[in-house]
């Protein structure tokens, strides 16, 4: 055979790979953060799933992306398998979008759609138009790479050794079988498919066997998804194997229907076809949308099968456990898409910490229960921990290809990290006191008890609301956060003046009045930095706006 041939056929395939991950790529930096949270709100039942992993998966060109952000978040523990299957489900429709635009051949277009988006990257400044040029351009290559491939199976059409191969390719199981290597190698079925269409369109293969390559594609699809789970917990998966199952029961399935009635399937296909391309790319959806009407309704059955094939349960992480990451590291599926949400789980639970053991360190203050004070310093090593991998981990996802809005955040987490640091550093500040009135035997009077239990209660409820809002970025309490800022900062200088007022009245030791007054100092620095917490994440999508006004003038 012409090497000519094959080594154009090679370099349109490798334009065609190239372009749709830019394509893809770039749609997740551009629409990844809000279409994370599409996924987490209209995911609460499983037909609602379904069509946004149908929208999703035809947005970004790539059901395996979609799977795996579904397995990153069932991992994180923001979605449950149930709500998973109906993405899953969606996604394997929306996959399809894929081969059916490869279908309409707008390869003839391919040349002045690369040279838009390349005007745009070299003349246009902002930055969000710069990404949508990088779609433009993917989408550009990827049909540049199709002209290319087809112009060359056009050319294998004079190849007698390449028309025998394909023509010899008759059984079914074999021709499932290459379709499940070449997807599960390429890891993209709409790439397989597309393949597959072109070499239909030259009369290169018959359209009975394209149905059993599609087949193929369906199951090879489930790689990368399975590979995306090795590293994580159980129900990561479970959710793999949920994408398994559904592929491999529907193409049972369909073999049972294409063994008893094929030519009918292929003459049903063909009336709705115009050509062997429309063929092709209408068989895989076609396929799909009827495993998913058949599957639909055993969905919990599906998910109970994935269940029965991974049994038991994770060892379970709680907010305390010592020098352990639960939402981030080795157990958790890295996916761009939701790498900042797993970190702000991640820090909500370091903030759990933090306030739970200044609370700890403060009963320690008027107790002295040396257990408790032991316990102050060993939860503060455990927060240096997560200050210290939380902070790695930010640093290793800044280099990775966030989507931009999440990018942009990146900052502000570094300040969130140091900021719920500081306060577990002052919870040791505490229990520091307490081991120094313990040793002295230091009284702290009555009155100076009830002033700092009073302040404490301020500081308590300006953390919760600060957490709160930097958690659910809901900012129904902020008001309230500024309001309790002030009042905590007003507090402060009036517990100071009464302390100063009861050493002069010589109602209290000096010893127990320096104590007195750096808890005070103390807490109301904690006030500080619980609403840097819940400033952190409102500066940032301040100066996103203030960006993009800028970008606009």
């Amino acid at each position: 055979m012409n090497s000519a041939i094959l080594l154009s056929m090679a370099g349109g395939l490798g334009l065609f790979l190239f372009g749709m991950r830019v394509m893809s790529d770039s749609i997740e930096k551009v629409a990844g953060a809000k279409l994370r949270r599409i996924l987490e709100i209209f995911t609460t039942n499983r037909f609602s799933g379904m069509l946004v992993g149908i929208v999703f998966t035809g947005i970004i060109q790539s059901s395996s992306a979609c799977t795996a952000m579904v397995v990153s978040f069932v991992n994180a523990g923001l979605m449950n398998l149930y709500q998973a299957a109906g993405v899953i489900f969606g996604a394997n429709i929306g996959t399809t979008i894929t081969s059916q635009l490869v279908s309409f051949n707008l390869s003839a277009y391919a040349p002045l759609i690369l040279l838009a988006g390349v005007l745009m990257v070299m003349f246009i400044k902002q930055e969000r138009v710069k990404k949508f040029a990088d779609i433009i351009i993917g989408f550009g290559v990827l049909f540049l790479g199709l002209s290319t491939m087809s112009s060359s199976m056009a050319a294998m059409k004079e190849e007698p050794l390449i028309v025998n191969l394909l023509a010899s390719l008759t059984n079914p199981y074999m021709a499932t079988l290459m379709g499940l290597v070449l997807t599960s190698v390429i890891q993209s079925s709409s790439v397989t498919v597309s393949i597959v269409l072109l070499l239909a369109n030259q009369d290169l293969l018959s359209l009975h066997i394209t149905l059993y390559i599609i087949l193929g594609c369906n199951i090879g699809a489930c790689s990368t998804a399975l590979l995306a789970s090795l590293a994580g917990k159980k129900d990561a998966k479970r959710a793999a194997l949920i994408h398994f199952w559904f592929n491999v029961i529907g193409t049972v399935l369909l073999y049972v229907i294409l063994f008893a009635a094929e030519d009918f399937v292929v003459k049903l296909i063909w009336a709705i076809s115009s050509d062997n391309g429309r063929f092709v790319a209408n068989a895989h959806t076609l396929i799909k949308i009827f495993q998913v009407i058949v599957l639909f309704p055993f969905s919990n059955w599906i998910v109970k099968l994935a269940c029965l094939c991974v049994p038991g349960e994770d060892q379970k992480i709680g907010y305390r456990e010592s020098y352990q990451l639960k939402y981030i590291g080795e157990k958790v599926v890295f996916n761009p898409a939701t790498a900042v949400v797993e970190v702000i789980k991640e820090l909500d639970r370091m903030a759990s910490l933090a306030s739970e053991n200044l609370n700890r360190a403060m009963n320690a203050l008027i107790t002295l229960d040396e257990e408790d004070i032991e316990e102050v310093y060993e939860v503060e090593k455990n927060i240096n921990f997560l200050n210290h991998a939380i902070t790695d981990y930010l640093v290793k996802i800044n280099q990775s290809t966030l989507p931009i809005e999440d990018l942009k955040s990146i900052g502000a987490l570094f300040h969130v990290v140091n900021d719920i640091e500081r306060i577990g550093d002052h919870a040791e500040n505490v229990a520091d006191a307490a081991r120094q009135r313990q040793e002295q035997n230091i009284v702290i009077s009555p009155q100076a008890q009830k002033e700092l239990g009073e302040m404490l209660d301020m500081v308590n409820t300006i953390m919760r609301y600060s957490v709160d809002i930097f958690v659910k970025s809901e900012y129904t309490h902020m008001q309230d956060v500024i309001r309790l800022e002030e009042q905590v900062d007003e507090k402060e200088r009036e517990l100071q003046k009464a302390h100063v007022a009861r050493l002069t009245r010589g109602e209290c030791t000096p010893e127990a009045g320096m104590i007195f007054s750096d808890i005070v100092s103390g807490l109301e620095r904690v006030s500080d930095h619980a609403t840097n917490i819940a400033f952190a994440i409102m500066d940032q999508e301040k100066s996103l706006e203030a960006e993009e006004n800028a970008a606009t003038v």
